[in-house]
């Protein structure tokens, strides 16, 4: 039967996306001077997948240059060559490589051959030198990987019913990258090869499930000679001449060693120490135990389209209106009479807001999906600007809407790229401030309520109030020495604004920042900034978790419902007539403990007949952004809500001072009011 491979193509795209991306995080996690053999092992694998499954689809170009990329990472591997700096370089530029030829696949993008054949140059003249790693020494505790140091400790006899000519030969050239291969039998029915390896049988399957069924096939196994004699060696090398086998004490009559070269003959072999064979068995169980936990979570997860998981939240959305509709419905009836109704819906409220929680939960993402974009970048561009900065990230684990997570990306690297360029000094420079000549950059995120807050710090030499203050001036921009650090901060937020003495393909054009402030506000947040001169620079950013649904306070005007997100209220109040001032000019201010806030009367903003044009006889709400506060004049409070957002400017247009609308449980529309907008008109 033939199979039609175009239908996992997606699946390997997808997977060799996660296994590149878990190939640079190793790489550029290594300890050069003493490199973690697992880790090793883990970047040979992901290479060694990548080249697998490229060959199954018939992607020659990634075969040929994963195919040097491996090799190379196997004689580093086996210890027949150190692994240095140029070494990761060289491997960090094919990771590169071999994406874009993956993008060129699956988007039909172009590749530099030009880049690809540099790549392959590079890495075979790497491969030609052979300069030998320094061999370990041999420990009581490496008595488990004996087996590791034999060539081909362990001969497999692999038995495939019905395999093809052409699915025969694809199997040898995977398999022979294991170790030696050779078919042993071939009838119509089955197939047998010989596989002699220091893989596991875990590889073996691995390899087949890209060709064939791995149920079909019949793997079994026993120990070589090489492995036996490798052992010996090993023992003799660790001391275990302490225990030495009875032969040796007292040789036989016969000159014939009893260590016979046919492994299917009884042989009596020395036995190594209680210690190592506890230690073998520990390290065996743990790794049996580790891949039972990576087997169970491979079985627990599944991949799911990104449209598919909007338009469920979509329907849960639908939902969640109609649900507030029946409660709306069914609040004047009779408690009594309607008992059993009223529980009904109080509990399809229960039930609609758990559904809603945990439909809302498939679209989190772990804020990783953005950090582990940075450690490269960082690496590139230290070394680039002559800098050595160590990258430290905190709260990786927290997740964040997907929407949310596309969209801080740009942001974040914005922010990063200005922390290395503007922050952090060169090693000579932080040396003569008696700081370390590693500059520390970190990126932290955490929960707070419904937001998460996410910080870029560094301890770089903080930002320079003095230079801020005379670009300000000479941009033409409203300033005074006045001001407090807090508003001159905020100004390298301004467009076109920049600092930087030269213009460099860094920075230096003043299109970074502004960029920024204006995204993160886009997605309902707000950034603020903190620092000391020589001490560093912290920017904060503050969003709510997710942009499909938020909790709002509805408020009244004439007869109009509007929405105030909550996460900009701080309080509600009704003043009094002696604290509303008139500025001559400049509008209405009211007085709150002390501090006059600049009033802004909605129902003019919104051309609406109110029912109170007396702030005395209506409410106002005070909200804060960007550290500013201002009080909001409405008729009365309705109550607080959540709402499910729906884009008001794709279904009909813009409208200044609303960034969304609602459904409310009557059936009726409300406007989200855009409070960061309505603050800056009135200022």
């Amino acid at each position: 039967m033939t199979i039609d491979m175009s239908q996992f193509f997606q699946v390997f795209f997808d997977e060799a996306y996660e296994l590149l991306a878990e190939m640079e995080k190793l790489l550029l996690a290594v300890d050069i001077t003493s490199p973690d053999p697992e880790d090793l092992n883990a970047i040979f694998r992901a290479a060694h997948s990548i080249k697998g499954g490229a060959s199954t689809f018939g992607l020659s170009d990634i075969t040929e240059v994963t195919h040097i990329l491996e090799s190379l990472l196997d004689k580093i591997r086996k210890g027949e060559m150190a692994l240095t700096s140029e070494h990761v370089d060289a491997f960090l530029t094919a990771k590169d490589i071999i994406k874009t030829q993956v993008d060129g696949h699956k988007l039909g993008s172009v590749v530099d051959q030009d880049a690809v054949a540099d790549v392959r140059m590079l890495l075979q003249s790497l491969s030609s030198d052979t300069v030998l790693a320094v061999a370990p020494v041999a420990s009581f505790t490496d008595a488990a990987a004996l087996h590791d140091a034999a060539d081909y400790a362990v001969a497999f006899r692999i038995e495939i019913p019905g395999l093809s000519a052409r699915d025969s030969s694809a199997l040898m050239s995977e398999l022979g990258l294991l170790g030696a291969i050779s078919q042993i039998e071939s009838s119509t029915d089955k197939v047998v090869f010989q596989l002699k390896t220091n893989e596991g049988s875990d590889d073996i399957v691995s390899i087949c499930s890209f060709i064939l069924d791995p149920s079909c096939l019949k793997i079994t196994q026993e120990e070589t000679t090489a492995a036996v004699n490798a052992t010996k060696e090993s023992e003799d090398d660790l001391g275990y001449g302490f225990f030495e086998p009875i032969e040796t004490m007292f040789p036989p009559e016969s000159s014939s060693t009893p260590f016979a070269n046919d492994v299917n003959k009884t042989t009596v072999e020395p036995s190594p120490p209680v210690i190592a064979q506890v230690v073998s068995e520990k390290k065996t169980s743990a790794k049996k135990e580790a891949e039972k936990v990576t087997a169970s979570q491979e079985s627990s997860t599944i991949r799911v389209g990104i449209e598919k998981v909007d338009q469920l939240i979509n329907l849960i959305g639908e939902l969640v209106i109609t649900q507030a509709m029946l409660e709306q419905r069914t609040q004047d009836l009779d408690p009594i009479i309607h008992e059993r109704l009223l529980n009904s819906v109080a509990h399809l409220t229960r039930n609609t807001r758990d559904l809603q929680e945990a439909v809302m939960s498939i679209r989190m993402m772990p804020m990783d999906y953005v950090f582990s974009r940075f450690p490269r970048m960082v690496r590139d561009l230290a070394t680039k600007l002559g800098k050595k900065v160590e990258l430290i990230t905190y709260g990786a684990s927290t997740e964040l809407d997907k929407g949310l997570i596309e969209r801080i990306v740009d942001p974040l690297t914005h922010l990063v790229r200005n922390s290395i360029d503007h922050g952090i000094e060169m090693p000579q420079t932080r040396t003569q401030a008696g700081k370390g000549e590693i500059g520390k950059l970190s990126l932290s995120a955490v929960h707070q309520g419904g937001n998460i807050v996410i910080e870029v710090t560094d301890d770089g030499g903080g930002l320079h109030r003095d230079k801020i203050l005379a670009k300000a001036k000479q941009n033409g921009l409203p300033v005074s020495d006045s001001m407090s650090d807090s508003d001159v901060w905020q100004l390298i937020f301004a467009p076109g604004f920049s600092t930087a003495d030269i213009v460099t393909d860094v920075s230096g054009r003043g299109v970074g920042m502004d960029v920024v402030k204006r995204n993160i506000t886009a997605m309902g947040g707000i950034v603020d900034i903190r620092s000391a001169k020589g001490l560093g620079t912290t920017i904060t950013i503050s969003l709510p978790l997710t942009l499909a649904i938020l909790d709002g306070m509805s408020i009244k005007l004439g007869e109009e419902i509007y929405i105030l997100p909550l996460g900009f209220v701080m309080e509600s109040l009704q003043p009094a007539v002696s604290d509303v001032k008139e500025v001559n000019g400049q509008g209405k201010v009211v007085k709150v403990r002390d501090e006059y806030l600049p009033l802004i009367a909605l129902y003019r903003c919104f051309d609406i007949e109110p029912k109170f044009t007396d702030p005395s006889d209506g409410i106002v709400v005070i909200v804060e952004v960007d550290g500013k506060k201002a009080a909001l004049f409405v008729d009365d409070l309705v109550g607080q809500q959540q709402v499910v957002v729906k884009n008001i400017e794709s279904n009909y247009k813009k409208i200044p001072g609303v960034s969304g609308a609602t459904i409310l449980g009557d059936g009726g529309v409300a406007l989200i009011l855009d409070v960061a907008a309505l603050l800056r008109s009135s200022r």
